[in-house]
């Protein structure tokens, strides 16, 4: 789009005026055909209001970069009510603002045609009334997503696993909202039926996908494969990697460099430990190195103290000193 045209002789004139350069200014022609002509009173009106509502005047460029058609929308007919209608979502009236600079596409949407059924929606999966605005906050992507042709198939994905009780698939959603955004056929069936056959059960999928649904979002071949065999290297079965896997799911996502790795380590060569003992506690791949691991070695060493991993690590602080009779000296 040629930005000296007289015919967009009036909007370029309000964008150079608040500090886009040529460069930015055709992207956005290019990216919304509705510049074209737009009136710069209305988009000095929405730019205002975006300002009136929270939205910091140094970030605004970068909202409209983001989505330039909301300078041609309707401020009384578009803007207000989608603003009103979040707010009576939002725990705080900041929320609005920063849900608006990560996502201004949500304000293109109409509250009657796709928040509203978007809402109701949620809340018939178990999603609580007062839930419903931390979910659409935390991925306000959802409200661009279709409701028969996107988000009822992940739902009748979730449904599949056995997730039929009620309230369980909004638990999942509350839990990992960005889960909707994934391909059932691409993403989520394949990792189900990856999971399944290293050994999971139907119980063990629907206890991962209510307690760590992002690791039934991650890709097979580039991240749960690799750990899945990283893991039978360190010397354990299949029967013991479903075990672990089961008891500790996160486990097929951490870094095998950062985390899995320095962990095995960490037990058998400083703890002295072999490492079947975490097929019976799984969690020991959940604690810190430094902060749990390594402090709690030291500790039973200078007492010279032998115990399970399980009653090294499955208490606080203050329960692990008074156990072992450390009286609270933690380094």
């Amino acid at each position: 789009m040629d930005v000296s045209s007289p015919q967009n002789g009036s909007i370029v004139g309000f964008f150079r005026g608040r500090g886009f350069d040529d460069k930015n200014i055709h992207d956005m022609f290019k990216k919304c055909k509705r510049l074209q002509g737009a009136e710069n009173e209305r988009a000095s009106e929405n730019w205002d209001y975006l300002k009136s509502i929270g939205i910091e005047e140094r970030k605004l460029p970068s909202v409209v970069l983001k989505c330039p058609r909301i300078l041609t929308l309707g401020l009384n007919e578009k803007l207000v009510p989608m603003v009103q209608c979040l707010t009576t979502l939002a725990k705080k009236p900041s929320e609005v603002a920063l849900v608006i600079t990560k996502f201004p596409h949500i304000l293109s949407h109409s509250v009657e045609e796709k928040l509203c059924p978007l809402l109701a929606f949620f809340e018939v999966l178990g999603v609580p009334e007062t839930q419903l605005g931390k979910l659409l906050f935390l991925n306000p992507r959802l409200i661009s997503y279709s409701i028969e042709l996107k988000l009822t198939q992940i739902v009748d994905f979730l449904a599949s696993l056995g997730l039929n009780k009620e309230g369980m698939i909004g638990k999942v959603l509350l839990k990992n909202p960005f889960i909707m955004g994934y391909s059932v056929d691409k993403r989520l069936r394949p990792t189900s039926e990856f999971l399944k056959s290293i050994g999971l059960t139907e119980l063990d999928l629907q206890r991962m996908a209510v307690n760590y649904p992002e690791v039934l979002c991650r890709d097979v071949e580039k991240i749960l494969r690799p750990n899945c065999t990283f893991i039978k290297t360190c010397g354990f079965g299949d029967r013991q990697v479903a075990t672990l896997v089961a008891g500790y799911p996160p486990i097929l996502i951490k870094s095998i460099r950062n985390s899995l790795e320095p962990r095995i380590r960490f037990l058998v060569e400083v703890m002295g430990r072999n490492i079947n003992e975490v097929v019976d506690y799984p969690d020991f791949f959940r604690h810190g190195l430094k902060k749990r691991l390594e402090l709690r070695q030291r500790l039973l060493r200078r007492k010279n103290v032998g115990c399970s991993l399980t009653e090294m690590l499955e208490c606080n602080q203050k329960k692990f000193s008074d156990k072992f009779d450390l009286n609270n000296k933690l380094i």
